[in-house]
């Protein structure tokens, strides 16, 4: 087929890959039923394609069949501990260690049971899992006989509600938290089969020390030549421009940049034609530009209290001229607030109240690669810069916050599966 039907058909086969493509992105793990029914769909249509892309680029695997599509993502940066897992939207508080120790052996006491299972019958498995030696060496105890525990145990559920693993059939979480209920849950063992990312199961990995243990979890294959040290060095590369915020040059061995200068172009226009990202090309490194801003888990600039002390602290820290002392932060939160608090909610007003907000915001500038925390203090990274434009102009009060006319920096998913 040719002329304009043609030409229409293609740019609407190919809007539906990038739709697709997007999807998994943002969420590795797509589920026949949930919120994501459509894009499920997509993936299904197109996953040849897309199979084969990920696996030539990025080194990631595609899973698909009639319950789920699950992308095994690998980070390009296996220690960056910058987006931790969260039971449900992105205010919800994140992970602890606790709360990943129990999701563990939430997902392998799901794997021995049934197709049903109540949360009290779960919890009691876990609470039997916990008793291992070594867990207990590792000062990691569990009875759930605490309010926090099941709380805890709880969180780790509506993750696994989120993501498909589960099916609330009746009850909920809250009456099991007070101890006036119990839940019951289908467990849907396809999308339970498919949890894993790692490339070794964590039994077979004998390294003591958790970094060392991370690289022989997601090792591929000996790199005993340049064509499979080269294909590693490009699947590290197209694995941090599509997660990460930024990719510095001096975040990257010799090898990666001498790699990258001589590729660039070509890595970004395979991203840009498969997630419509666009490069944005600077002297000290690249960031992936979502046209479409919604491919992202953390946003700056953004509405709300904390968004407005954000996005003063960045500007603050873009004009420093070194390493500046969450102190020091705190007490320009305090000058802030004498400016600016009538915008900001009453508990950000309150005294004593400044270096928790400073905590909140930096986390968020350190995830988005915009600052480093340091011995020597917090180092503003080269592009904060595009916030040292002066201080926000407000234009309206109210809930909806303060506006700010600096655009955005361009942010692509990391997900923490």
């Amino acid at each position: 087929m040719t002329g304009p039907l043609a030409e229409v058909l293609d740019g609407q086969r190919q809007a539906d890959l990038q739709r697709a493509a997007r999807a998994l992105l943002k969420e590795p793990l797509l589920t026949a039923e949930g919120p994501y029914t459509d894009e499920f769909r997509l993936v299904r249509r197109h996953a040849a394609e897309l199979r084969e892309w990920f696996e030539r680029n990025a080194g990631w695997a595609l899973r698909t069949d009639t319950d789920a599509a699950r992308l095994r993502k690998t980070p390009g940066a296996l220690t960056d501990a910058t987006h931790p897992a969260r039971e449900a939207a992105r205010t919800a508080l994140p992970f602890t260690r606790r709360r990943y120790v129990l999701f563990c052996l939430t997902l392998a006491a799901l794997e021995r049971g049934e197709s049903q299972v109540a949360l009290g019958r779960l919890a009691e498995q876990v609470v039997l899992a916990a008793a291992d030696p070594e867990l207990v060496a590792a000062g990691i105890t569990f009875t759930l006989e605490r309010r926090d525990e099941r709380l805890d145990l709880a969180a780790v559920v509506r993750l696994l509600l989120r993501l498909g693993v589960l099916r609330r059939v009746a009850g909920d979480e809250e009456a099991y938290v007070s101890g006036s209920g119990d839940v019951l849950y289908d467990v849907r063992r396809r999308v339970l089969a498919g949890m894993s990312a790692s490339l070794r199961g964590p039994s077979m990995v004998e390294a003591e020390d958790f970094e060392e243990r991370l690289v022989e979890m997601t090792a591929q294959t000996a790199l005993d030549s340049d064509e499979l040290r080269f294909r590693a060095i490009r699947w590290k590369l197209t694995r941090r421009l599509l997660d990460d915020p930024v990719l510095y040059y001096d975040d990257l061995t010799d090898d990666e940049l001498a790699y990258l200068t001589r590729q660039r172009g070509f890595i970004t226009a395979r991203i840009n034609e498969l997630t419509g990202l666009v490069a944005e090309v600077r002297a000290e490194g690249i960031a992936m530009v979502d046209p479409l801003d919604d491919l992202t888990d953390v946003r700056m600039p953004e509405q709300g209290t904390h968004g407005h002390i954000t996005l003063l602290l960045a500007g603050h820290l873009a004009r420093a001229a070194g390493p500046v002392q969450p102190a020091e932060l705190a007490d320009r939160v305090r000058e802030l607030a004498l400016e600016h608090g009538g915008f900001w909610s009453k508990s950000a007003r309150e005294p004593g109240a400044e270096p928790e907000l400073v905590e909140q915001a930096l986390t968020k500038l350190v995830a988005l690669g915009l600052a480093e925390r340091t011995e020597r203090g917090v180092v503003p990274r080269p592009a904060l810069a595009r916030y040292a434009v002066g201080e926000p102009v407000i234009k309206q009060p109210g809930p909806a916050g303060p506006h700010h006319p600096a655009a955005a920096l361009g942010m692509t998913m990391k997900d923490e599966r």
